[in-house]
């Protein structure tokens, strides 16, 4: 073994119980991944960047000319297996003790347990979440509140699955032979690691969910690590099932090349509609005649490019095989029951219409919107699924481009800068789900809160009154929101300064920065100590 562990380093304390998590058998097999594929990993990185830069002289998206033959072939995905042959409600969260067991409690179908956007990638954060997860896994679990509650799991739970980082950000307290470990292959190695096995004994199996994929490149590769984690850990071939986020502009037009590459293990396409925002963005960053509305007025129904891509969803999927999941209801139910069912009849036109649209299930952020999803779907299927529906009409390029019409407000530049400075601010505090006006934010939705403040300043959009958004109303208007959020908020390390120090650099740089957790990654200050 300790040869094994030649030229790996761990930079992160690991007294119990990170002991558990990071015993050298699992640490030499997260570094046997990353020295298989860090290689590759950096070449698609790379392929990313020549892809936006030739966007930005002036390529146009396209249904990839290469693999016309997949397109037109007769071919099926593998059925799902049984404890996910049913999705009609899936909860997200982070990885935190009394989530995990209140989340796989819920009633939902299926617990989709994140390491990514719902959660900040501090060494604590990620190894408690394996900790909680492993002991999930095994039914071990318990957390006593501080006022003496105590939650255990309940008979029946919801399916696990877990989500771990894209493929751009790097766990930096892991590093082999002299480099930083992709967050990817640490979470997923070490989820996989000490717990595939006893997820299958268990009758169940290791589902993965995964984020930020912007081609069938990318589709390919993840099936490579799972083929080889399967080999390593002596899984059967399709062990690792997965489902894919289509959260990215680029990957809509390549739907089907993903299902392809991994046909052996997928279950699910997803539209995750806050990410696929902040992509259209982010790739059209350069181009005035994309500049977006107000975030408020970017629902799915009413927004051409996601209605355009949850049909091309749907169809894709059906036609292979697949589930398609829909979009996030965030709400978050408060104590005023008007209220509640004032956001409660939006959530139900929302699942409404993605039910009319084909869609097999959806998410929620909250228990209490677990029984109000739950109904829609059960009241509309006649089964567990409707796989069998395929929407009609052809989705062409332009309509997965077209963005919609609409004002840039005060209010709606203002809401931006505020929702950005409070998930900020509690996001380097080290919580990456934070209830924000009646609403579960994450990376994702800040991420379209930051990016439209810097599309809207760096196109100079005009609000709806006939102001310019410069850099001169930008200071005015995020100086009133941080003195109003210093008055009202008296929570205990809420980081403001320093999430405005963070905004300022985002809104404020001249070319586009592609992720906010990578300058927010240096603000994430732990105590670093050394380990082999």
């Amino acid at each position: 073994m300790r040869a094994a562990l030649e030229g790996i380093e761990i930079r992160g304390p690991v007294e119990e119980p990170f002991a558990e998590i990071l015993t050298p058998e699992a640490v030499a097999f997260v570094a046997e991944l990353a020295r298989a594929f860090e290689e590759e990993r950096q070449r698609l990185l790379a392929q990313r960047r020549e892809r936006y830069a030739r966007l930005a002289a002036g390529e146009r998206p396209d249904f990839p000319s290469e693999t016309q033959a997949i397109r037109a072939a007769d071919w099926r995905v593998a059925p799902p297996p049984k404890d996910l042959r049913c999705r009609w409600v899936e909860i997200t969260g982070p990885t935190d003790r009394k989530m995990v067991i209140n989340a796989l409690n819920s009633g939902a179908q299926v617990f989709m347990a994140d390491f990514e956007d719902a959660n900040v990638p501090t060494w604590t954060n990620m190894l408690y979440g394996q900790w909680n997860l492993r002991e999930a896994v095994r039914r071990t679990i318990r957390y006593v509140a501080p006022d003496g509650r105590e939650y255990r799991l309940a008979e029946e739970t919801a399916t696990l699955m877990v989500r771990p980082r894209g493929l751009h950000l790097n766990e930096p307290r892991m590093r082999v032979d002299g480099r930083p470990v992709a967050g990817a292959l640490f979470d997923l190695g070490l989820f996989l690691f000490h717990n595939a096995q006893e997820l299958l004994a268990r009758g169940s199996g290791p589902y993965l969910y995964l984020p930020k994929l912007e081609g069938y490149h990318e589709a390919r590769f993840w099936n490579q690590v799972c083929e080889a984690a399967e080999d390593r850990l002596d899984l059967p071939r399709g062990a690792i099932r997965v489902s894919v986020l289509i959260e990215h502009i680029l990957a809509a037009f390549e739907m089907e090349e993903i299902l392809y590459a991994l046909r052996e293990r997928i279950t699910a396409l997803n539209l995750g509609r806050w990410d696929y925002i902040f992509s259209m963005i982010k790739v059209f960053a350069h181009d005035p005649a994309m500049v977006l509305p107000d975030r408020s007025r970017l629902t799915v129904p009413a927004t051409p490019f996601l209605r355009a891509a949850a049909q091309r969803l749907v169809q894709v999927a059906h036609r292979r095989g697949a589930h398609a999941i829909g979009g996030m209801s965030a709400y978050i139910p408060r104590r005023d029951p008007a209220a509640n069912e004032r956001a409660f009849a939006e959530v139900r036109a929302d699942k409404t219409w993605e039910v009319g649209m084909g869609f097999d299930g959806a998410w929620v952020a909250h228990p209490g919107l677990v029984p109000v999803v739950q109904e829609i779907f059960r009241e509309a299927l006649q089964g567990p699924d409707q796989r069998h529906r395929l929407p009609e009409g052809e989705v062409t390029p332009e309509m997965l481009l077209q963005v919609p019409e609409g004002p840039i407000t005060e209010e709606g530049l203002r809401n931006n800068i505020s929702v950005a400075l409070q998930y900020l601010g509690a996001w380097l505090a080290g919580r990456g789900a934070v209830a924000i006006f009646n609403r579960m934010e994450d990376t994702a939705t800040a991420e379209i809160a930051r990016s439209q403040i810097w599309q809207w300043r760096h196109h100079g959009a005009r609000l709806d009154d006939g102001r310019r958004v410069d850099r001169t109303l930008y200071h005015v208007l995020r100086d009133q929101e941080i003195a109003a959020l210093e008055q009202a908020s008296s929570e205990e390390g809420f980081r403001l300064r320093e999430a405005q120090g963070l905004l300022d650099l985002l809104v404020e740089a001249e070319r586009f920065i592609p992720f906010l957790t990578e300058p927010g990654m240096a603000y994430l200050e732990e105590p670093v100590s050394s380990h082999v």
